[in-house]
């Protein structure tokens, strides 16, 4: 026979915050696990640039108030990519010279 599956909090309509998923258990169960809600990231603010700014984390609200400066900032990112570049191209012309 087909396990059953019952869901293990009180809402019980499909609805968006009661979304899950199947998983199974090392005692060989199936039971749902319940899904986070997918984050979305910080859109640009002059409308011309497409889609979501690079550089930062696509998180929900409550995650991202968790997250260091660091990981909601995308200019030090970005900056950080610029030396990362910056650095390659000087030990791509080192290794050309020699």
């Amino acid at each position: 026979m087909v396990q059953r599956l019952t869901y293990r909090r009180r809402l019980f309509c499909n609805t968006a915050s009661n979304k899950t998923r199947l998983s199974g258990t090392p005692g060989n169960r199936i039971v749902y696990l319940y899904t986070k809600k997918v984050g979305k990231g910080p859109k640009s603010a002059c409308g011309v640039c497409p889609g979501q700014l690079r550089g930062v984390h696509a998180v929900r609200p409550k995650v991202l108030m968790r997250l260091s400066k660091t990981k909601k900032h995308r200019t030090f990112l970005i900056e950080e990519q610029k030396i990362v570049v910056k650095v390659l191209k000087a030990q791509a012309q080192s290794q050309k010279a020699k």
